[in-house]
């Protein structure tokens, strides 16, 4: 599986990391830092054999979607493993979504996941992930306490491979 994800300016990560490492410490469970997945916003979730397929229809992402400022505004669940900050869907989230859909749509051999299509998206930042009951009660907990609505800047955007997390390909925005 390929990830296209959005990536944020420096002072947005700084608050998103503070958020994963939080979690990791109050729950004990340390899959987001010991796997050094940095905070990202999945765009679009690929299936291929190879990412040299995926490259060139990445490259055509270039010039045509810009940074934009993004509104976290809640911390949601996916029951029953993950913890995630929740942006406000807005215009550009939506424009940003159909772009990177329509630029991989017509590859052979390649398909995205359903739960990542344009209409289908549900945008969000993961500060915690495979999560046990005790963990997530612990990680909400914690978030109740410290998370307040911030907004953040998108800055980059990447193509990357999973398990573990690796960049392919990224440029700035």
């Amino acid at each position: 599986m390929y990830l296209v994800s959005v990536y944020f300016d420096e002072k947005t990560n700084r608050i998103l990391q503070k958020h994963i490492d939080r979690i990791s410490a109050v729950s004990g469970n340390h899959f987001m830092t010991d796997n050094h997945v940095p905070p990202h916003m999945t765009i679009l979730a690929l299936e291929a054999r190879s990412s040299s397929e995926l490259i060139p229809s990445f490259e055509k992402l270039k010039g045509k979607i810009e940074g934009c400022s993004v509104n976290f505004v809640t911390v949601g669940q996916l029951f029953p493993y993950v913890i995630y900050a929740a942006p406000v869907l807005d215009d550009h989230l939506r424009e940003l979504s159909e772009k990177a859909y329509t630029c991989f749509e017509d590859l052979e051999d390649v398909s995205a996941s359903r739960y990542y299509m344009p209409g289908s998206w549900l945008p969000h930042v993961t500060l915690g992930k495979t999560l046990d009951r005790q963990q997530m009660r612990l990680a909400f907990e914690a978030m109740q306490e410290n998370f307040a609505p911030f907004s953040g800047r998108i800055s980059w955007i990447g193509l990357a491979s999973v398990n573990p997390h690796a960049d392919i390909e990224r440029f700035e925005l």
